[in-house]
């Protein structure tokens, strides 16, 4: 049985990873600050509470993760605030910073090898934001495509590998990420995407042909909605 890692599998797009790896016949080891074994009632499933956020919590899991024998690394834990730049205090600047793009970094150095032996798939789930630029979002921006461009040059590095690299792209996509923005995905459900939409591509990219790899896999709503949230008094 193949072994995959979820960063971010509590909740949104990486329970929905989840699900679908664990129903696939997947071993799973979902990486959260809040999880438990019992979320998903499977022996195959294995929690591990790790804030990636944290560079010490980081560091720790890094160093067990480096025994792991993984088949697939699926980067999915972020954040973004949305505001003014100078509006931006230091500790989120870092926060989404370290969690966007350097946790996925540390946690692909401890796994690569197991990866590249097992003719494994790298798959970061990233945003359309690493593809264009919207005011408020520099650092997530930034972020998503600093992890683009990782990607993007550890495929060719590794290009003489069996090791899959793939960038998912998803656009607005209903879950837990907006819970403490100003705006939410609209009502329209052609005008959003479903967390299931993702994991369906995952499976895609799982079932190709191994000798050929989207590297780059971006999913967009058929219309294009956004809900602005009640200021709070």
């Amino acid at each position: 049985m193949k072994n995959a890692i979820v960063t971010g599998a509590s909740s949104g797009i990486g329970y929905a990873i989840t699900k679908k790896l664990l129903a696939l016949g997947y071993k799973v080891i979902g990486v959260s600050r809040d999880i438990d074994e019992a979320l998903f009632g499977q022996y195959n499933f294995k929690a591990i509470k790790c804030d990636l956020s944290d560079e010490k919590q980081t560091n720790s899991l890094v160093e067990k993760l480096k025994v792991e024998d993984v088949d697939i690394l699926i980067n999915c834990a972020g954040f973004g605030k949305f505001a003014p730049h100078e509006e931006l205090d230091t500790k989120t600047i870092t926060q989404m910073t370290f969690l966007n793009l350097t946790a996925p970094m540390l946690l692909t150095n401890a796994t690569l090898r197991s990866l590249k032996k097992n003719s494994g798939y790298l798959i970061n789930i990233n945003s359309i934001e690493a593809l264009r630029s919207s005011k408020f979002a520099g650092v997530y921006s930034a972020t998503k495509a600093g992890l683009k461009a990782f990607s993007d040059a550890l495929f060719e590095e590794t290009r003489k590998s069996e090791l899959s690299i793939t960038n998912i792209n998803p656009d607005m996509t209903e879950s837990a990420f907006y819970d403490d923005l100003h705006f939410d995905v609209s009502d329209d459900e052609n005008a959003k995407l479903l967390a299931s939409d993702i994991a369906d591509a995952i499976e895609h990219i799982l079932t190709m042909r191994k000798g050929a790899v989207v590297t780059d896999y971006t999913i967009r709503s058929l219309h294009f909605g956004i809900k602005k949230k009640p200021l709070k008094t």
